[in-house]
């Protein structure tokens, strides 16, 4: 395999491009935010981006708060009721980001990562950034580090791992996720999706969880898109078989995690054109639901992995 990592940097933004020259596939991670901006592969001639995502670092930061294209959710997920939560014998209220009354996303979908290593080997290419998170909101004033090591494989295979750390006196509550939205090509209603899932994280009108879970065994068989919406969290247990494979009839993508993901988050924007598929390690509002809440503990660092694999679908699947 060729395998190549290039640098680049653009208005003093640093993007790197993970390259494997036999198959065409191209990653393309930008080091603000440590996000996946770009997922090339060639079909027919052509080559096509599976990730909806920015023209350039500097739109990234303007359009950001329009949709977290590719955010790194850390250190809570998806929303947090008000932005409260208890701690310690203490009411905690972070500043972050607002939607409505409620905070979302985390605290370093911005943040500026910096380049720890990239390489390129008869194995992969890949890249490691690392932000350390000096608790500069008042709601949650705990340092902590962040590593994210993007690597690109063979059988077109995007591998991320992201790994928590800090080394203060006590435990902290935490939790890790991503918020990519995907595209085929064309509209989602082409699209199909199939999950091992049978379990469905019931919602509040404002999207966060009650407490139950609701049995929704629609997903293992796989289901065509068309006409559903979706805003909701799904329970895929702590196993080491997590899956989502999104397909139309040319191009397959199968979503990989280990049991640091045991939940997955599926969002339909309005437009139709794209599918946000976002691996959590825990629930909406885990700060105050406990739903897959994990402790951070002094010198014991945690690591979450997903993966991305792109084949083609050829001759168009029938299964669906």
């Amino acid at each position: 395999m060729a395998f190549r990592v290039l640098k680049e940097v653009q208005d003093g933004d640093i993007i790197f491009r993970l390259m494997d020259t036999d198959t065409g596939t191209e990653a393309v991670i930008y080091a603000w935010g440590a996000l996946l901006n770009a997922f090339h592969i060639p079909v027919s001639g052509t080559v096509q981006n599976i990730v909806a995502g920015f023209h350039s670092v500097a739109d990234a930061r303007q359009q950001m708060h329009a949709g977290f294209s590719s955010a790194k959710l850390s250190p809570y997920v998806c929303r947090l009721r008000q932005g409260q939560y208890h701690f310690r014998n203490q009411l905690w209220q972070v500043n972050g980001f607002y939607l409505g009354e409620h905070a979302i996303h985390g605290l370093l979908y911005n943040a500026p990562f910096d380049p720890i290593t990239a390489e390129a080997d008869s194995e992969g290419a890949r890249v490691v950034l690392a932000y350390h998170y000096p608790g500069s909101d008042p709601g949650y004033p705990f340092p902590y580090t962040l590593k994210v090591g993007w690597e690109l494989k063979s059988d077109r295979r995007l591998t991320v791992t992201t790994t928590a750390s800090q080394n203060g006196q006590e435990a902290i509550p935490f939790s890790d996720g991503w918020h990519p939205y995907f595209t085929l090509g064309g509209t989602i209603d082409d699209c199909a999706l199939q999950t091992n899932t049978n379990l469905q994280v019931e919602f509040s009108n404002d999207l966060l969880p009650t407490g139950r879970l609701l049995p929704d065994t629609r997903w293992k068989a796989g289901l065509l898109l068309k006409d559903i919406t979706l805003d909701n969290c799904f329970v895929t247990g702590n196993t080491e078989n997590v899956y989502a494979v999104l397909s139309n009839d040319t191009i397959q993508l199968r979503i990989a995690a280990d049991a640091s993901y045991p939940y997955l988050q599926l969002y339909t924007p309005p437009d139709r054109r794209r599918i946000a598929i976002e691996n959590l390690s825990a629930a909406p509002d885990t700060f105050n639901n406990g739903m897959g809440l994990v402790m951070l503990e002094p010198g014991k660092p945690l690591s979450f992995t997903t993966s991305y694999q792109i084949s083609l679908t050829d001759p168009p699947r029938q299964s669906y």
